[in-house]
């Protein structure tokens, strides 16, 4: 056995699992087996593992909710790591909220509201964790998270605990810092404001009646699959294009929503992947746009 899984083991009460199908955590419901999983359930056995990993030089990843990333179908080497236990809580603070880096940003911005806090509305269609919407810079109706995030706690590969501060993470588009430095989320603090309780629960409210009325939900796929192009919608582009109900093997454009691709039953990352490419070409060809993916697209090729 490799000496950096016995070290793993010796940490207290860390759950590990072995060849775990990834397809089962990843919301398109697509993925090969991750070689070994590792579930911390609190800060001080991520830490003890990251500075196992990083002794010993073994390659990982993190996954999240499962929403935006692509796990390719041989799987995922290294050690894959999923946050749970003390990751997924929020503790509100006035006006401020800090929600751990596994929580889900659905429920975040559904629980702001019940306490009558704005700022957050934006979230409450958007799959995923805190931690990857810090990472991915994840926004929606014209806000996103570098508006809102006051600070962010983040464990390096080293195994260091650093605070990152609004500018630190240099936000942008769908980016920040996190997509170069190798790091995982441990918790956030949102700065939000005062707001009317009935005002916000009726505009989240009516967001998602939008959403299920627009948008596949009921399918598996992993939201939103291109960046929009400055100037335009990458759904435009696509429905213009006649792409919608497009398929390679169980992948689809979704005739709901044309920036979406559905699994429609045993989809595999390859029939995604080419599906991307033949929507890229064709948008590439009749707009001379490329198209550029806010999908990750994790493991091995």
């Amino acid at each position: 056995m490799h000496s950096f899984i016995a070290e793993l083991q010796a940490i207290s009460n860390l759950e590990i699992r072995f060849d775990e199908m990834m397809s089962n955590h990843t919301t398109w419901k697509i993925g090969g087996p991750a070689d070994i999983m590792i579930i911390p359930q609190n800060k001080e056995q991520l830490i003890q593992a990251v500075r196992v990993l990083h002794k010993h030089e073994i390659p990982w990843i993190v996954l999240g909710r499962g929403s935006n990333m692509l796990v390719s179908d041989k799987g995922i080497r290294g050690v894959t790591i999923k946050l749970g236990g003390t990751f997924d809580e929020i503790h509100f603070d006035g006006t401020e909220v800090t929600a751990g880096g596994a929580y889900s940003f659905v429920k975040l911005a559904v629980q702001a509201g019940k306490k009558g806090l704005t700022g957050l509305e934006f979230a409450g269609g958007i799959p995923g964790s805190v931690g990857g919407a810090v990472y991915m810079n994840a926004g929606a109706l014209g806000s996103d998270v570098s508006r809102i995030l006051k600070q962010a706690e983040v464990l390096l590969n080293t195994g260091e605990v650093i605070t990152m501060q609004n500018n630190d993470l240099q936000y942008a588009y769908r980016h920040s810092l996190l997509q170069q430095e190798s790091g995982i989320v441990l918790d956030a603090i949102f700065q939000l404001a005062p707001g009317n309780r009935e005002e916000i629960t009726a505009s989240m409210a009516a967001n998602k009646d939008r959403r299920l009325r627009t948008q596949p939900l009921k399918m598996a796929s992993c939201g939103s699959v291109f960046r929009n192009p400055e100037g335009t919608f990458a759904a435009k582009l696509i429905e213009e294009a006649g792409l919608k109900g497009l398929r390679v093997g169980g992948a689809e454009v979704s005739t709901m929503h044309a920036n979406f691709i559905v699994n429609i039953g045993n989809a595999t990352a390859e029939d995604v992947l080419a599906l991307i490419k033949k929507i890229q070409d064709i948008i590439l060809e009749s707009n001379g746009i490329v198209l550029v993916p806010e999908v990750l697209v994790l493991g091995e090729r």
